[in-house]
């Protein structure tokens, strides 16, 4: 066995032990080497049509799996069609390896084509960002999984010169760093926060992606159950509890139908827990919600908060189940929310948000969500039927509705089932996409035929940007740059080698639901709603 292995082997190897089995970009000369020693460490490359596409896809199968996500882009445009997956990767909180090749810097200095700076393109939107160097390859490729993966998660970037990918470094790795433990709170504010707890008759957590990346479901489940209290989650964080449970009031951040009643709500509680609670994700109605001099508030987060959304009355930068441990711990069970409150306010819900339409964006949600399987991971990509959808769409598991809810981007969602349904061939997919969010992205149906994977893509087809043409009526504008041709999506799935339709109502969906759980092949299903659907719904 030589003592020797190229340092592209070196920063692989490092990602197989990350758990990393899958790799997704467009290979270009320079990241040949990188691609071969990925698929020798055993990560297997899968080519997207689009690097963006690649990056959502690898962020799909991340929450299968929960890996670092890879991405691959080649030099210049290749590496720079990958920065919007890369900052909603940043803002999201997911774990991606960005790798880039790049030309060795003394070629950079008199050779220009496709040169470019990666670093200082993704320096904004990444956590770190490294160049590979032959002597410290094993260091980088440690530090790059440690940084992406520690803390609050996020993307780091590692640009590739040619010849250093294919630069002899030694076989043997340095030891690996020790991770910290889980720490919690202690000390007089602990005692302070037990105290809280055990005297609150209205207390409410709002649980966001720290405790999903913190895989703290169960403590978040039990905590709630152990004291009575009722659980908002952010969209991203939906599923950490059971979202038909007693206690759960479902997902909240872009609805300001839905804030009508989450906020009072809110503001009534006498001690607000705040897990894992990042607020990126929340519109301009949730800031400064509370007064934390005239409430309880305890923010229990994985970095301090510097965001400024809010403000609370006890900081915990600590991990989020040791921290709901040391609260519970040996405290009574006591009843809470004595006027019934839980149950009103979702009642209010469920009469704001109605399942019963004869057909429109919230049929089709509803119809979905009777026929397809408790256990299916759906993603939806932005828009109004995003907003809709995250209100009705319950999910029971956490990571089963992937969305980009930080950064916003259509598109998304296609990707995202792809990378899921690779991941888990045995769990029914389901992506929810507006129309135009769906065209961005339709090419990236042959890479699902190609991986003989069958999600199904279900596609609101109102030929309109309907969020922004709402927004552009409701402040008494021109109609501009919203509306566009309404095209046969369902011909598109057929044309890249999965099955079409096109539906009109309930009866139809379900049909086409049921033919496309049973498909071997991918389907996509049209469903033609009106203009201005989500009037009065959102």
């Amino acid at each position: 066995m030589p003592d020797t292995i190229r340092a592209a082997d070196a920063l692989a190897r490092r990602l197989y032990a990350a758990g990393c089995r899958t790799a997704f970009g467009m290979p270009g000369g320079e990241v040949l080497t990188v691609i071969d020693a990925l698929e020798a460490a055993g990560i297997r490359f899968i080519l997207a049509k689009h690097e963006n596409a690649a990056g959502f896809m690898a962020e799909g199968v991340h929450h299968r799996d929960h890996a670092p996500a890879i991405l691959i882009g080649t030099i210049g445009p290749g590496t720079l069609n990958g920065v919007n997956t890369v900052a909603n990767a940043l803002q999201d909180q997911v774990p991606l390896i960005v790798i880039s090749g790049c030309m060795d810097a003394d070629e950079a200095q008199n050779y220009t084509h496709q040169v470019i700076d990666h670093q200082a393109v993704f320096a904004p939107v990444t956590k770190a960002t490294f160049r590979l160097s032959a002597g410290a390859a094993h260091t980088i490729a440690d530090k790059a999984v440690a940084i992406a993966t520690e803390g609050r998660m996020g993307p780091v970037h590692i640009d590739v010169p040619i010849s250093v990918a294919n630069a002899p470094v030694s076989q043997t790795a340095p030891a690996p760093r020790a991770k910290a433990s889980p720490a919690a709170p202690s000390g007089s504010d602990l005692a302070t926060a037990r105290h809280w707890l055990e005297n609150a008759q209205r207390p409410v957590m709002i649980v966001g992606v720290d405790a999903l990346n913190q895989h703290a479901h169960t403590a978040v489940v039990e905590f709630a159950e152990d004291h009575n209290i009722p659980v908002i989650t952010t969209y991203k964080a939906k599923g950490i509890l059971p979202e038909d449970h007693a206690l759960s009031l479902g997902g909240a951040g872009l609805s300001p139908l839905a804030d009508t009643h989450l906020l009072p709500f809110v503001k009534a509680a006498d001690l607000i827990l705040c897990v894992g609670y990042d607020p990126i994700e929340m519109r301009l109605g949730w800031q400064d919600v509370w007064d934390p001099a005239q409430q309880n508030v305890i923010d229990i987060s994985a970095v301090p908060n510097h965001h400024y959304m809010h403000q609370a009355t006890l900081n915990f930068v600590t991990d989020c189940a040791a921290s709901l441990r040391a609260l519970s711990d040996g405290l009574d069970v006591q009843e809470t929310w004595a006027e019934g409150e839980i149950y009103k306010l979702k009642q209010a819900l469920t009469i704001d948000f109605p399942n019963d339409d004869d057909w429109g964006p919230a049929a089709v949600i509803d119809t979905c969500r009777k026929v397809l399987p408790r256990d299916t991971i759906a993603s939806v990509d932005s828009g109004a039927h995003r907003i809709l959808l995250s209100q009705m769409w319950e999910c029971y598991a956490p990571r089963d509705l992937m969305q980009s809810s930080a950064l916003c981007t259509m598109g998304c969602a296609v990707p995202m089932a792809i990378g899921a349904k690779f991941a888990a061939p045995d769990r029914p997919v389901v992506s929810f996409c507006g129309d135009a969010g769906f065209l961005m992205v339709a090419g990236e149906l042959a890479t699902a035929a190609e991986l003989d994977v069958a999600p199904i893509f279900v596609v609101f087809v109102d030929a309109s940007l309907a969020l922004i043409e709402k927004k552009q009526r409701e402040r008494q504008l021109p109609n501009i740059g919203v509306d566009f041709a309404q095209h046969n999506f369902a011909a598109m799935g057929v044309a890249f080698g999965g099955a079409g339709v096109t539906v009109r109502n309930r009866a139809a969906l379900e049909t086409a639901l049921n033919d496309a759980l049973k498909a071997e092949t991918f389907t996509v299903i049209a469903a033609i709603i009106d203009q201005g659907a989500y009037d009065g719904r959102i």
